[in-house]
């Protein structure tokens, strides 16, 4: 008997064994794509491709996609991601398969920075995000809310324009950044507190520029946390650090300027202004509705960061390409001149006469984008792609850089050469999200918020610099053309001008 209850309990635990092992064995099978994964390099142990990046991984993963092809696959630490490189492919991800890659994957500056993806830019796609970009688009960045604020855009201007004058006179160079973060941040602070951030430009001015940069900077990280995150707490790199010390940094100041604010609400009865507005969303009765002091602060966050230094980067390239081409400024000023004269400033009425300054900001827009790797999307589900499988939870990279770069798309494509947007074959082509060639600010649902007032205050802020100053380097020095990466491509080296005033004395004074 005790011979036959040890063989039927040996016989029950190989049944349970083989049970367990045969429906493994099947799930495995069943979970198995059948089509391959997308190519791409093999990587280190561990780490995987992420010693492969360097320092500048757009230009270090647009050399990849040269080898592997237009959709790449890379295993990073313990996650998947993938790239894509041309206009096709981005396409593809961005328009067929939008809806499956509309979510953001975790990371570490969602979390220590945006206030644990509290904000637009991070959250989850769903009612608290539709909620933040729909106030958004309604008060501030929307098409009928930048036509309500461009009185606002046309004073600042003015403002940052008789300070250039007094630099002039002094013989003293302009450091552009700082000049255009300067003006940007009173620019958003009048639209979102109702007064200018900065009074006089100085140290404060310099210290929101170096906390802007450092913000876009350290975003930009590619960051071993969040690609292994069983190791997410050791911070090897330091750089989980760095960005709880700038988010105090930043709380500090998003709290003051919230306090101030409520301090002078009797001032604005019946004439709110944007945070006035969402302010009303945290007392609203309904829970899709109601918005809490933290979301609130993580889109002031976005809106003075994103606001300020995107299309400043993108006006300081732009600025720096006609330094190095000195025939394309005088083909503007040309033009200018022409369409404006002399005798009164640049007004947003003009733009769309001047073709030439609009193919200025395409082409900066196509060699120098503001994000070089669009902001990285998650997939909800498996998919397919050019016959390829993309399993769940894969990162998507889409190299914009590397799309305005492709030889396969553009003639010459390491020249600036604005004349390609006034041929037949490009000059349909527009940068807000529909023509995959030129996709600066992304595409598809997650497209970039401020489309509309980026493209507004670059064409109408550097349309007012080229028009008002004649512009050379210091004497002695040379132009630096390199980049620095990070969420928004930076010039290594700030760009340093000196400028003279080429209009009536009275056209700076309005």
């Amino acid at each position: 008997m005790a011979q036959l209850n040890t063989f039927l309990l040996r016989e029950l635990a190989v049944a349970v064994a083989l049970f367990y092992i045969t429906r493994f064995l099947i799930r495995s099978l069943l979970r198995k794509p059948t089509k391959p994964l997308p190519p791409g390099p093999k990587g280190w142990p561990v780490v995987g491709a992420l010693p492969l990046l360097g320092s500048m991984p757009h230009v270090a993963l647009a050399k990849m996609a040269k080898k592997y092809g237009p959709v790449m696959y890379l295993r990073m630490g313990t996650l998947n991601m993938v790239v894509a490189s041309t206009p096709d492919a981005a396409r593809a991800f961005l328009k067929t398969l939008d809806l499956n890659f509309s979510n953001r994957p975790p990371n570490a500056g969602a979390t220590h920075i945006a206030y644990n993806a509290q904000d637009m830019v991070f959250a989850d796609y769903g009612l608290r995000w539709k909620l933040l970009r729909k106030l958004s688009n309604l008060h501030m960045l929307g098409g009928k809310a930048l036509d309500d604020w461009a009185q606002v855009r046309a004073v600042e201007l003015g403002h940052m324009l008789r300070v250039m004058c007094d630099a002039s006179r002094r013989d003293e160079p302009v450091v552009v950044p700082e000049m255009l973060t300067y003006a940007m941040a009173n620019m958003i602070g009048q639209v979102i507190l109702s007064r200018r951030v900065f009074v006089t430009k100085g140290s404060e001015s310099n210290e929101f520029k170096d906390m802007v940069v450092e913000l876009m900077t350290s975003a930009g990280f590619f960051n071993i946390g969040d690609f292994i995150p069983s190791i997410a707490w050791m911070d090897l790199q330091g750089i989980e650090r760095g960005m709880k010390k700038l988010h105090r940094r930043w709380d500090v100041l998003l709290t003051q300027m919230m306090k101030e604010h409520s301090a002078t609400a009797h001032e604005r009865r019946g004439k709110p202004d944007f945070l006035d507005i969402v302010m009303a969303n945290a007392d609203s009765k309904s829970d899709e509705e109601k918005l809490s002091l933290t979301n609130i602060k993580a889109l002031l966050l976005n809106l003075f960061t994103a606001g300020t230094d995107t299309s400043s980067s993108v006006i300081e390239w732009a600025l720096a390409e006609m330094l190095l081409n000195p025939n394309i400024l005088k083909r503007a000023h040309d033009e200018m001149d022409q369409v404006i004269g002399r005798n009164r400033r640049l007004e947003e009425s003009d733009i769309p006469k001047l073709s030439y300054l609009q193919a200025i900001c395409k082409e900066t827009f196509r060699k120098h984008p503001s994000t070089p790797l669009n902001l990285p999307r998650v997939s909800t589900e498996a998919c397919e792609i050019n016959g390829y499988y993309i399993p769940a939870k894969t990162r998507l990279s889409v190299n914009i850089w590397a799309i305005g770069r492709d030889p396969d798309v553009w003639e010459n494509p390491l020249d600036f050469t604005p004349e390609r947007f006034l041929t037949e074959k490009n000059k349909k082509i527009d940068p807000r999200g529909n023509d995959f060639e030129l996709i600066p600010f992304g595409a598809g649902r997650r497209i970039c918020a401020g489309t509309r007032m980026g493209i507004v205050l670059v064409e109408y802020i550097l349309g007012t610099l080229v028009h008002s100053f004649d512009w050379a380097l210091p004497a002695g020095e040379k132009l630096n053309m390199d980049e620095a990466f990070g969420l928004a491509l930076q010039k290594a080296v700030p760009l340093s001008a000196v400028v003279r005033p080429r209009l009536a004395p009275s056209a700076y004074l309005s």
